[in-house]
């Protein structure tokens, strides 16, 4: 069975064909760092990671490339809010991100590429686009891409030219030839970061990118000016994938390009939180980081996988519970053996996967497995059952600390050996109301695990 997935660009099913099958290349749009990531951010580094695990298995040679945005106006305003460097503010997000990533179980990506590595690729992008007549610098050093000077802008996203129009709303300047016109390149005082530029007045030609041109270098620089596929949140479509291919396929015009760049183009859905749009004034705005202080990463990452990925996702604690109940089983199905996953998935799961990456299902096949190496390789195929069965029980979030619960297994010990059967049984129920299951083993042996 092939890989198909769906294609927002012909809204429609496709059987994955890679340019090259012996080396295909991925792109996804990673964060802008500013501050820890949402559970709606995560939704696209799961469901991404699991497509990278899935590619592996295919193909012989796979390159994932995500980026960080570190180059963004709501950088530069955190950071005045907070009254510290941009460079110190980025520093700190980039490894908040790396730790809360890590705690969902996503696999690091070949290249992690960010815009501030990338400003010679972005500059020189700007300057074919100028010179194939798609863009236009004014003298105070902007420099913007002109819109109706590609007849296909506006048809990956199927918007109108009213529509257009309306998403550049946000920055509809004097300066532009058109009201779609978006920028390419800004400039920047001194309070801003910026690199020396071709453009602008003498003395003024510090500027800096915009945010949509970032991508567009960041990934032909490290996959190519046309690679596999693109992937990402649904609120990217528009504007900012569709200005994507419309800046790469008017810096290489030459060619077969199909009108885009990337050969598919995947997105996940919107995630709401508890019925609602996500708001932190409604309480229902959670960051990973305060969900992973509640609950294991495991848990968040196979909420997010039980609804398909193109779905609408309504997160909530209350399906935390229950996905923490789930793994719950899973766990106590591998016993005290660390998971091996050398086998092969099990073919349910992995038809699953093949249709359009339908993780619920995949999911479903795996409750239903009962060879263990096959059980273990479709959780794995997952990023799930990445502990052993003791590590799960013992390293919740919930309840005492693993030091208490030693300390007072042994007190209990002492206890019961001094006949005061008693203090034993208050040691036990009070654990248990905290959320700690004893289980006495032969030979004086006592194991526990949260409840």
């Amino acid at each position: 069975m092939s890989l198909r997935i769906h294609d927002t660009a012909t809204r429609r099913k496709a059987t994955f064909e890679p340019r090259d099958p012996n080396d295909v290349r991925m792109y996804v749009c990673g964060p802008t760092v500013y501050d820890r990531i949402h559970i709606g951010n995560a939704r696209p580094l799961i469901v991404f990671d699991v497509l990278y695990r899935l590619l592996r298995t295919l193909y012989p040679s796979v390159r994932y490339v995500r980026n960080i945005t570190d180059i963004d106006d709501k950088i530069n305003n955190r950071a005045a809010e907070r009254g510290i460097e941009i460079g110190t503010l980025t520093a700190e997000t980039i490894a908040q991100f790396h730790e809360d990533v890590g705690e969902l179980g996503c696999l690091p990506p070949d290249v992690e590429s960010r815009a501030t590595e990338t400003i010679p690729e972005i500059i020189a992008l700007i300057e074919r686009l100028i010179a194939n007549g798609h863009a236009y610098a004014l003298d105070d050093g902007h420099v913007l891409f002109h819109v109706p000077s590609w007849e296909g802008y506006g048809r990956f996203a199927n918007k109108d030219r009213e529509e257009q129009v309306a998403g550049a709303r946000v920055d509809v300047a004097s300066y532009k030839r058109d009201p779609a016109d978006f920028v390419l390149w800004k400039p920047s005082d001194d309070t801003q970061p910026g690199w020396e530029s071709p453009w602008g007045p003498p003395g003024r030609t510090r500027g800096r990118p915009g945010w949509h041109i970032e991508c567009s270098a960041m990934s032909e620089k490290h996959l190519g000016p046309d690679f596999d596929i693109h992937g990402g949140g649904l609120d990217l479509v528009f504007p900012h994938h569709q200005n994507e291919i419309a800046q790469s396929c008017c810096a290489h015009p030459e060619g077969e390009r199909e009108g885009r760049f990337a050969k598919y183009w995947m997105h996940n859905g919107y995630v709401m939180s508890e019925g609602e749009k996500m708001s932190k004034s409604l309480g229902n705005f959670y960051t990973v980081r305060e969900l992973l202080d509640e609950f294991p990463g495991e848990v968040l990452r196979l909420v997010i996988l039980k609804t398909h990925y193109r779905s609408p996702l309504d997160f909530s604690k209350e399906k935390c519970r229950e996905a923490k109940a789930e793994l719950d089983g899973f766990y106590r199905r591998i016993g005290r053996a660390t998971p091996d996953s050398s086998g092969e998935a099990p073919a349910a799961v992995r038809e699953a996967l093949l249709d359009d990456l339908n993780t619920p299902k995949a999911i479903a096949a795996l409750h239903e497995c009962d060879d263990p190496a096959a059980f273990a390789a479709g959780a794995t195929l997952l990023g799930l059952l990445q502990k052993d069965a003791e590590s799960w029980f013992k390293g919740g979030t919930d309840g005492p600390e693993a030091e208490e619960v030693e300390r007072l297994i042994e007190e209990r010990k002492a206890a019961k050996k001094s006949k005061d059967f008693a203090a034993a049984d208050r040691i036990r129920d009070d654990l248990a109301a905290r959320g700690v299951v004893l289980e006495d083993k032969p030979g004086g042996i006592t194991e526990w695990r949260r409840g």
